[in-house]
């Protein structure tokens, strides 16, 4: 950029400060571009943090995200229960140059799942449902006449808690049917594009893998299931319940469940990128066009409790700190029942709502979607972070262990944090 850009820009930026925009979240009602096409916010957001850490943490992300061919990257870090770092790096919108910042909504992929399963334990919490409440068959949760056709009798001893930790009873061995709409359309007989009923419809009518209860076996159909419970018990769509009772209590407002099309992107929302040798595909709504697989592939909104939110990576860890068990932000749930998500099964059952937890307190969860990728830790001694990704690539779910990798590495290198909150300032 030219000295002059730089000082036309400095000019927009302080013309913003001292506006009512300054003020406001980044949201699609206050999107203000400078003449370099970058968001204002995003060049606040992005300078105003600069201390002795932004140099060796920008060295570290850079790299990273250049390794892995990612387009763009949102990292967000919590120490104590204060936001000290919020940054993006590379392009929200590759096109138009446009700059990722810390305030912009990203595919979660099943990082959803972490929000399903929190807003599964308010409902236990309330006295609703219980973790071995059932869920299919006449004394069930499911028990609308259309779900009462059960040829597998073991359904029928399916729990809540069985759909959180993946022991249900579904294998992927034919394939994930999360994502096989047409296998449950032929199923049942209902026509494209199929919703959450036809895929209720379809396991009462077919027979469970293994024994519920017996194991582990990752399942996205079992938090698809888990969306229509949430429904079914509060009397609210699932994401109204979850807005009122899980996100509103943590601050936050501007997670929503994601559309599948780019047509139906949100203004403030990340575009997606896949690999250049990435294979169009038939688009998940029986139209017969084909699309891009990140642009309507998948059915992002019936992924919903599965893996369909979105959000920021600044509102992901205001989520993260009301369900962490520190004493510093009062937490959303109470203590049980952040326990009996993260306490580690005898058995090697997974753990509800996360995707992994380990005794000393250490936590995580991983999510991948064709263009996105996510990974959420919260570490014994304090400190959570989350990275977001505009990209898919190669490595696939692999990447969350890049993820993983660089973060450690900076969390090694960086001593001492900040003291500032910049809870209190960003997506206020």
């Amino acid at each position: 950029m030219s000295s002059f850009s730089r000082r036309i820009c400095f000019v927009w930026l302080l013309i913003f400060l001292l506006s009512p925009f300054s003020q406001l979240s980044y949201s699609s009602r206050n999107i203000v571009l400078s003449p370099t096409g970058e968001s204002l916010y995003s060049l606040v957001v992005n300078k105003a943090i600069e201390d002795k850490n932004t140099v060796l943490i920008d060295a570290a992300l850079e790299r990273f995200r250049s390794q892995n061919g990612l387009k763009g990257i949102s990292v967000a870090i919590v120490k104590d229960e204060k936001l000290v770092f919020a940054k993006g790096y590379g392009f929200s919108n590759l096109q138009t140059k446009q700059s990722v910042a810390p305030t912009n909504l990203f595919r979660l992929a099943s990082v959803s799942k972490l929000i399903t399963a929190v807003a599964v334990m308010k409902l236990v919490e309330s006295g609703k449902i219980t973790l071995e409440s059932k869920v299919f068959g006449k004394n069930g949760i499911l028990n609308d006449e259309a779900f009462l056709h059960i040829k597998d009798k073991r359904l029928e001893k399916i729990t809540v808690r069985n759909l959180l930790n993946h022991s249900g009873g579904w294998t992927q061995h034919y394939g994930d049917l999360a994502f096989l709409p047409k296998t449950v359309s032929k199923g049942v007989g209902d026509p494209l594009p199929v919703g959450i009923d036809s895929y209720i419809k379809f396991v009462t009518t077919h027979k469970v893998h293994f024994e519920p209860g017996s194991n582990s076996v990752y399942s996205n159909l079992g938090y698809l299931i888990l969306g229509k419970v949430v429904a079914q018990v509060s009397g609210m769509d699932y994401e109204s319940y979850v807005k009122v009772t899980v996100l509103k209590p943590a601050g936050i407002h501007d997670m929503r469940l994601g559309k599948s099309f780019i047509e139906d992107a949100f203004p403030n929302e990340v575009s997606y990128y896949q690999p250049e040798d990435g294979k169009p595909t038939e688009a998940f709504d029986g139209s017969g066009r084909i699309v891009p697989k990140i642009y309507g592939g998948n059915d992002i909104h019936l992924l919903g409790s599965a893996g369909g939110w979105l959000a920021s990576s600044v509102d992901l860890m205001k989520l993260i700190v009301v369900i962490d068990n520190e004493p510093a932000v009062k937490d959303i749930l109470s203590a049980e029942s952040i326990n009996q998500m993260t306490k580690v099964d005898p058995k090697g059952l997974n753990p509800l709502g996360w995707r992994g937890t380990k005794a000393n307190g250490e936590w995580w969860r991983t999510g991948t979607l064709a263009g996105a990728s996510a990974l959420v830790k919260r570490l014994p001694n304090g400190v959570s972070w989350v990275i977001l990704s505009n990209t898919s690539n190669y490595k696939g779910p692999h990447l969350a262990k890049e993820m993983d990798k660089v973060m450690s590495h900076i969390l090694l290198k960086v001593k001492n944090w900040p003291d500032y909150n910049l809870f209190a300032s960003i997506g206020k």
